[in-house]
């Protein structure tokens, strides 16, 4: 029999800015209309079952220290497994969001070899799909767990063994095709630890070679089996590993065009990767809107005194307002969505402290959207932007970019024989202080 360790807590409601009900939306009203569109539709809410169901709140320097039924962080029997499941979707429920995803490891039995995962994998598949069906709990993602087992030390795809490379392979194939089966929207690929941790002992050109190989064959198998939701990469620049092929989204993107997959694969992007990257969690989403491989995105944030990965819940508005300005502009989502890829603290070790971290999360979400959306509609940011490019619509800019050559070019800068003009002023203090009038 399922222990329910959610029993107690109410489902989670809309009850407005107002409310001082902790355990309440204040700002996510689900059918809210925000530039023609639902709020469910715009932010498509999805909760990790990794780090919220399998994470048992172990670090490097201590065991973990929440007490569930389903034992997170030990060796995981099938009765564990169906207990977790139960609790989770009992959770999702709850929580009121349209989605969650996994990787094949999160929800199944834990097993020793190829054919053990396969009857594993689909057990768990077969109870999941009924929860699916009876509670209306969609699947946004799905994912290949290929970096804890002491078999991916060096990598899955990247590994120097062959035989690993196997091994990923049929992990890959087993949960694509889960995906598919569980109407999934999408599937990614986390290459936790495909990169290195020193030249000395690595081949560069070998490992993206495999890398390379190992995506197309994804591809190619999606295109079989006739599965039509996006495959994506979640870049990040290093941890475990100490540099990872896939640091950033431009990295990515220089990757996919070198292997021919720029048309096949888009980004997942976390905000904590892109800060570790040295970016902007806003430049990831514009980098990818302009390169046009714009997919998901994992919702989190991290801690400035620390240089690891923390995913922690978000609890900016204002931070997220310029990240949610960025998918507008790039026309929302289509089959992605914001994904919970976030962990309570270790110290917060209550079945009710899940809620608090999802629920103040969407809060701050729908907050950013409301922003966002006020301030594109208000034009004036937008308006800014286009006058200070309004040269390039000129006659000689729009020659500058298409017929003119560089000697043309060289040739008129010459015949005007002046200094430079001088640019007009970029005005961030103003737009910023245009930001803060809607945060």
């Amino acid at each position: 029999m399922t222990d329910r360790i959610f029993a107690d807590i109410a489902p989670i409601r809309y009850e407005g800015p107002e409310s001082e009900n902790l355990l309440s939306y204040r700002w996510y009203d689900a059918d809210r209309q925000v530039m023609g569109k639902s709020m469910k539709d715009h932010l498509r809410l999805a909760v990790c079952y990794w780090h919220s169901f399998a994470w048992g709140g172990h670090d490097i320097f201590g065991a973990g220290t929440f007490v569930r039924p389903w034992q997170p962080g030990q060796a995981v029997t099938q009765e564990l497994a169906d207990n977790k499941l139960d609790n989770a979707f009992d959770f999702f429920e709850r929580l009121g969001v349209p989605y969650f995803c996994f990787h094949d490891v999160d929800a199944m039995a834990t097993a020793e070899t190829p054919s053990e995962h396969q009857r594993h994998l689909r057990a768990i598949e077969e109870k999941m799909a009924r929860k699916m069906e009876d509670s209306g709990v969609g699947l946004l993602w799905g994912t290949a767990n290929l970096f804890s087992h002491p078999r991916y030390a060096a990598g899955g795809a990247t590994s120097p063994d062959p035989e690993i490379f196997a091994w990923a392979a049929f992990q890959v194939r087993e949960m694509l095709e889960t995906t598919q089966r569980l109407k999934g929207e999408n599937y990614v690929l986390w290459g936790g630890r495909e990169g290195y941790d020193t030249l000395l002992n690595t081949d560069m050109k070998q490992e993206l070679d495999q890398l390379g190989r190992f995506l197309n064959m994804v591809v190619e198998h999606k295109h079989k089996i006739g599965f039509k939701g996006l495959i994506l990469i979640e870049p990040k620049p290093h941890e475990p590993s100490k540099h990872q092929y896939d640091r950033d989204t431009g990295t990515v993107y220089g990757f996919l065009e070198r292997y021919g997959l720029t048309e096949e694969v888009k980004v997942n992007i976390e905000a904590n990767h892109a800060t570790l990257a040295g970016n902007t969690f806003e430049h990831e989403i514009a980098t990818a809107s302009a390169l046009g491989i714009f997919g998901l995105i994992d919702i989190n944030r991290g801690d400035p005194q620390n240089g690891w990965d923390t995913d922690q819940f978000p609890n900016s508005v204002a931070e997220l307002t310029l990240a949610l300005i960025e998918v507008l502009r790039a026309g929302g989502f289509t089959s992605g969505g914001f994904n919970f890829d976030s962990k309570v603290r270790r110290q917060s070790v209550d079945a009710e402290d899940l809620f608090h971290d999802h629920v103040g999360g969407i809060d701050v979400l729908a907050r950013a959207l409301l922003n966002a959306a006020s301030i594109i509609e208000d034009g004036r940011l937008d308006a800014f932007v286009k006058d200070r490019y309004a040269g390039w619509e000129s006659d000689f800019g729009r020659a500058a970019l298409g017929e003119r050559t560089l000697v043309e070019l060289a040739d008129w800068a010459l015949e005007q024989d002046n200094s430079a003009s001088r640019p007009p002023s970029g005005r961030q203090e103003h737009l910023e202080n245009l930001i803060n009038r809607f945060v």
